[in-house]
């Protein structure tokens, strides 16, 4: 089984990065590839609560993260340094994510055999 790292880095909004990430995400994942997310920089502010994109004319494709645990998407790492530059905690996610620190993040893609940054 080939295993998929998705790491999202760019905001929510203003571009289809996240949404397509997301997709592969999903995609690969219903193919029975073993797929982990990790979200740094503001790549982060994908996984806040209380978003309406909708009120910017944007989709509303956040809603779909909480499809992971149906896809067994399990991994979904938060950079600790990008969440304190950021100014939010962990009661700002709305997902069950792993805050770990960069050298975590870096151990981590060691043990995937691709990692596609959006």
């Amino acid at each position: 089984m080939k295993k998929l790292c998705i790491v999202f880095s760019q905001g929510p909004h203003g571009n289809a990065k996240g949404r397509e990430a997301l997709d592969l995400a999903l995609l690969s994942a219903s193919f029975e590839q073993e797929v982990s997310l990790v979200f740094t920089d503001e790549g982060i502010l994908n996984l806040l609560k209380h978003q309406s994109p909708e009120t910017v004319g944007a989709k509303d494709y956040i809603a779909t993260f909480g499809a992971l645990p149906l896809y067994d998407v399990e991994t979904i790492l938060v950079c600790e340094a990008a969440m304190e530059e950021l100014e939010l905690t962990e009661h700002d996610i709305k997902l069950e994510v792993q805050f770990s620190s960069s050298q975590a993040i870096t151990e981590h893609f060691n043990h995937v055999d691709e990692v596609l940054v959006f």
